[in-house]
């Protein structure tokens, strides 16, 4: 086979798997959200609306600023890296058995419906991000990003990570319904350990030392170190979450396999 056959053949392909993610993509908005009304926006004002109220609680209850960081500056930093994580993984809750159905067709995979999902919950979240960025930024309230780049490394690696998270609550659920009673509590109990409500180099040395190990603190750190500049002191390890991702992914690859010939022979 010629090199330029190869070529068209692996365009042909990729084409026809965007096109695939971005039909499942439209499906799973109209399903979720309906045509009516604000229909597919509220993609992006969900986030947005928890974002703005989280806000206004903290800057009524703790004043203007804390540890020397403006409080809102320090919600948003915290709190969309949060709303990513936690929209990507519970994405992945039932989400196999819920669209199951469209195995039939024979150019969608189980991974193509799980990737669908991803990126519908990736993109809605970074956008809710950027329009409350802007207009918190317009209005005065932050300062611009200080170094856009780490900010986006910091927002990718919080993105891998709850996506490689979310392909394990989507493989769980599918097999025990009991395993999706825990899914909030993990939430929950992650919530104090994550990183988003504190600063690691305001901890006690052992206690820094013990939150590193947890993946998604570096990504708040590395997100806040680039919105937030050299004013603030942080603490993480770039590759450490992107790590964590590439295991679970082979990990949960694999485990994806058996649950794809479950389903067919169901």
């Amino acid at each position: 086979m010629s090199e330029d056959k190869r070529s068209n053949q692996s365009k042909s392909w990729l084409l026809n798997k965007l096109r695939v993610l971005e039909a499942l993509a439209v499906r799973d908005m109209m399903r979720r959200y309906g045509r009516g009304n604000l229909g597919f926006l509220w993609v992006l004002l969900e986030p947005m609306i928890l974002t703005v109220g989280v806000m206004l609680i903290w800057s009524v209850a703790k004043g203007e600023q804390e540890h020397g960081i403006e409080i809102i500056a320090f919600v948003l930093t915290g709190y969309m890296p949060l709303t990513l994580w936690r929209h990507m993984t519970n994405g992945g809750v039932f989400l196999l058995r819920s669209n199951s159905a469209l195995l039939y067709h024979r150019n969608i995979s189980l991974f193509d419906v799980f990737v669908g999902r991803m990126l519908l919950e990736f993109a809605g979240t970074t956008a809710a991000l950027i329009v409350v960025a802007s207009a918190l930024t317009a209005l005065g309230l932050v300062r611009p990003p200080q170094n856009i780049g780490l900010v986006a490394l910091g927002w990718l690696m919080m993105g891998s990570l709850a996506c490689t998270c979310a392909l394990f609550f989507c493989i769980a659920t599918e097999y025990s319904e009991i395993l999706e009673r825990f899914v909030q509590p993990f939430q929950y109990l992650m919530l104090p350990l994550s990183g988003c409500f504190y600063m690691v180099d305001w901890l006690p040395t052992g206690a820094q030392e013990l939150m590193l190990l947890n993946p998604t603190v570096h990504c708040f750190e590395v997100f806040r170190a680039g919105y937030l500049g050299d004013h603030i002191v942080t603490h993480y390890w770039v590759w450490y979450p992107f790590l964590w991702s590439l295991g679970l992914l082979a990990l949960g690859l694999r485990a994806l396999e058996a649950t794809a010939a479950r389903l067919r022979l169901d």
